[in-house]
């Protein structure tokens, strides 16, 4: 009988020596290019953080760790190892909280999977049609084994109310497809890439909450787990054939046994899962975004920040353990990173700042007292429609009390970038345009874009990762 894991090589083998579904590979151009500008804006805002950053840290302790260079590393003028360099890429690409997310598994496949594929790419010497394999392959396993853990009773991934991060312990695994992939293992060499993976990947929700550095790592660390486990793979180490579904597997472990797999495995490399992932219009965490968009668009319709007296944001019931709690940290942020998770935070910035596509980087550049007054005001209730939609797609409403009495309302079923609203081509190309050129002037950003445009047919990825 073939083990979960043998279903899911057998597949990414397929994607690459068989090749992709013309939408498919348009949709890994996507993917590359979200990953890319997310990584070069992360870089130019790193230096606003000084020393203590994460990815300054991330990049001090790769240079102490040395070793023989395989693979670029955006930021640095030397070639890292392959692990190391998807470390620092990976830590870039997470690092804002601007990457894209699969529904209804609430988590953020690309920003482990491309920079793993990044480097291993490099390292291999392989082009742009392999590349766009990998990538696709790692990204449908990852969101995959995140659908696996929604449950609809819960109306949740289980992953999430057990407060841990799907993004990273899946994207590890994404990851090691990825890479294997390109090292070119054949079927059981993925299967034992993806059963050693699984003993590598972690990570814990409660930064989210709470503050703390660590979560912007969790990416880079996905990706340097996912390429070094392809690696150790190829020189000989396995891993168990049942590492998903057995008694001590991935399923039991992290879901106590309870997943869908059906969710899994069903339809695969027929049905994929990797296109529903949806982009990001607004550098903030996902949840908060229904509720940026009610601020818009009261905004829009000539609301006064001035004439405000209270506000309430009705919310999905789960995402307030994210958003909403605890209080006092939701509405006295302790850092710009950590105000991305504020409901009440995001919806003052919604209210008094803007820019890119409505509200953008320079928004989180630091904490602004009129906007912390303003988040005081604000109070998170559930509210039962977007509790019903959530999480296929995200739902808020904000009612607004100004001075006089009034109330006014807005509602959104859907959230800008979602399922039922994507964000479009223009949009897209100018998320990537306004993030590439905070670190990249406007030729070579103009460069890069036709680069990863023409992706499928280029005969090298060498340099893509590199800045200049």
């Amino acid at each position: 009988m073939t083990t979960f894991a043998g279903h899911l090589a057998r597949f990414a083998t397929g994607c690459r020596d068989g090749g992709l579904p013309a939408e498919v590979a348009r949709d890994a151009v996507g993917r590359v290019r979200d990953v890319l500008g997310n990584c070069l804006a992360a870089h130019a805002e790193e230096a606003g953080e000084g020393p203590g950053g994460p990815v300054a840290a991330v990049r001090r302790v790769v240079a102490a760790w040395g070793g023989t260079a395989g693979a670029a590393a955006i930021g640095l003028p030397y070639g890292l190892p392959a692990p190391s360099a998807a470390l620092v890429n990976g830590t870039l690409a997470h690092a804002l909280d601007f990457d894209d997310t699969h529904l209804p598994s609430v988590l953020h496949p690309s920003a482990s999977v491309v920079p793993a594929a990044l480097a291993a790419a490099e390292d291999a010497g392989a082009g742009g049609a392999a590349l766009l394999a990998a990538v696709a392959a790692g990204d449908e396993v990852c969101v995959r084994l995140g659908t696996a853990s929604y449950l609809p009773e819960l109306r949740n991934s289980l992953f999430f109310e057990k407060g841990l991060h799907a993004t990273s312990i899946c994207g590890t695994i994404g990851a090691a497809v990825a890479a294997g992939l390109l090292y070119g293992l054949d079927e059981e060499g993925i299967a034992s890439a993806i059963g050693v993976a699984a003993s590598m990947g972690a990570g814990l929700l409660e930064a989210n909450r709470t503050g703390g550095t660590v979560k912007r790592v969790h990416c880079g660390w996905a990706a340097h787990a996912g390429v070094t486990a392809a690696m150790l793979v190829r020189e000989g180490l396995t891993g168990p054939p049942t590492v998903l579904e057995g008694r001590f597997g991935f399923f039991a472990a992290y879901l106590d046994g309870r997943h869908d797999a059906d969710a899994l495995l069903a339809g695969l490399g027929e049905r994929w899962e990797v296109t529903r992932t949806v982009y990001k219009p607004y550098p903030a965490n996902h949840f908060t975004h229904p509720a940026i968009d009610c601020a818009l668009a009261l905004r829009a319709r000539g609301l006064d920040p001035d004439d405000i007296e209270e506000i309430e944001l009705g919310a999905p019931a789960p995402v307030l353990r994210t958003i909403a709690e605890p209080h006092e940290e939701k509405i006295s942020p302790r850092s710009p990173y950590h105000a991305k998770f504020s409901g009440p935070y995001t919806v003052a910035t919604a209210l008094l700042g803007g820019g890119g596509l409505g509200v953008y980087l320079d928004d989180f550049a630091e904490l602004h007292p009129r906007r912390l007054a303003l988040a005081a005001r604000v109070r998170c209730v559930a509210d039962d429609r977007a509790s019903e939609l959530f999480p296929v797609s995200f739902g808020a409403v904000l009612r607004v009390r100004v001075r006089g009495g009034a109330t006014l309302t807005h509602r959104v079923d859907s959230s800008r970038g979602g399922p039922d609203n994507p964000l479009s081509p223009g949009e897209l190309a100018l998320k990537f345009r306004l993030n590439a050129a905070r670190a990249l002037p406007a030729p070579a950003v103009a460069a890069l874009d036709r680069r990863i445009a023409a992706l499928a047919t280029a005969s090298s990825c060498a340099g893509l990762a590199r800045l200049g």
